[in-house]
């Protein structure tokens, strides 16, 4: 029989060695540092920055043809979002708000009319533009070697496959070469999309050679008319069904989410279909004749519309416009503000009058 020290002992030792899987389990749970988390995702912008992004800011959907779900944080916070997402402390990003409300009452009534949100859906928006305009800068530097001012399909073409893991060297030597490239079936067809918006951003007269205004059309079609164009060309071909290059309220929601294999993943997708049908029939159909046209479906992808621009504030106004007044005070902003800023700050609106 074992003695009573001896199982002190025993048990003991058990529990430190619990106590020690514990501690090595607390850390590898841990969420990584912030700073790190940083750095890796500045890696992975840097090995996608010549891919022309599948989400542009400001813009009301994706290139993939989904809604953009961060549109109006996007154009009510402009480079602010990224401070609020950052900031965890719910009074911290109060006052913020109630700094962006005193910004935006230029006329200092305590209250938002639409005219005052368009302004500022404006405003923000063309900060997006600049901010994209800046990073095309630094894009265009690294695809540019010789610094010519001008880059060419091939030039790009290596940039790319170099970033997805091929050797730039052996690839610059065989496109010299003009001897065939050993690429996987879907990097090609990517490669092939790639090149179709490279001939669109190449203004008059073609020359398959991108300047660094041609180039921010090519990784941002927002900036461009044409690349607009062809950006909703694109949508309407993924989605048109029958071919007539219109879009009825059936195409629009039948973009499969993906496969529903219990009752959360059909609230998603119902979700997704309520979502695009609203949008369809309250935004998008501006004649409301259940048809779509490319010219409605441009309008509407059109960022710098100052018509849209007025439409949504108005549409943003009516989600917290509780006294039905047409405008939003301060105590509305801070209530609803998940929708404008992503963040709950409803515990701190009854605070309001402290600071404002």
């Amino acid at each position: 029989m074992m003695s009573r020290q001896a199982f002190l002992c025993s048990v003991g030792s058990l529990y430190l060695s619990l106590l020690f899987i514990f501690l090595l389990m607390d850390v590898y749970a841990r969420p990584a540092n912030h700073s790190v988390l940083k750095e890796r995702a500045g890696e992975a912008r840097e090995e996608n920055e010549i891919l022309p992004p599948d989400h542009l800011n400001g813009v009301k959907m994706e290139l993939d043809g989904h809604l953009n779900k961060e549109f109006h944080q996007e154009v009510f916070l402009g480079k602010e979002r990224e401070e609020f997402e950052e900031d965890s402390q719910p009074r911290r990003n109060r006052r913020k708000l109630v700094g962006i409300f005193s910004k935006v009452d230029i006329n200092n009534d305590k209250k938002i009319s639409a005219k005052e949100m368009q302004r500022w859906i404006m405003e923000k928006t063309d900060e997006h533009f600049q901010e994209a305009v800046e990073e095309n800068k630094m894009h265009f530097r690294a695809v540019d070697p010789d610094g010519d001012g001008r880059v060419s399909w091939d030039e790009y073409k290596i940039k790319f496959l170099a970033s997805k893991g091929f050797n730039e060297k052996e690839i610059a030597e065989k496109i010299k070469n003009n001897e065939e490239l050993k690429i996987d079936e879907e990097t090609q067809e990517v490669l092939d999309n790639l090149k179709d918006r490279w001939y669109q951003a190449d203004n008059p007269p073609p020359d398959l050679l991108l300047s660094e205004q041609e180039f921010l059309s090519f990784l941002h079609p927002e900036h461009s008319r044409g690349m607009l164009h062809f950006m909703v060309q694109e949508i309407v071909r993924d989605l048109d069904q029958d071919g007539d290059k219109k879009l009825t309220l059936s195409e629009f929601i039948s973009l499969p989410v993906g496969t529903v294999e219990n009752q959360q993943a059909q609230d998603i997708d119902d979700d997704w279909v309520r979502d695009r049908r609203k949008e369809f029939q309250e935004v998008i159909d501006a004649n409301h004749d259940g048809i779509v046209t490319m010219e409605e479906l441009e309008e509407y992808m059109d960022p710098m519309n100052e018509h849209n621009a007025l439409n949504e504030a108005r549409q943003m106004i009516a989600v917290a416009d509780e006294n039905q007044n047409h405008h939003l005070e301060l105590e509305e902003i801070l209530k609803y503000s998940e929708y404008f800023t992503g963040s709950k700050l409803m515990d701190y609106a009854r605070n309001v009058h402290e600071e404002f």
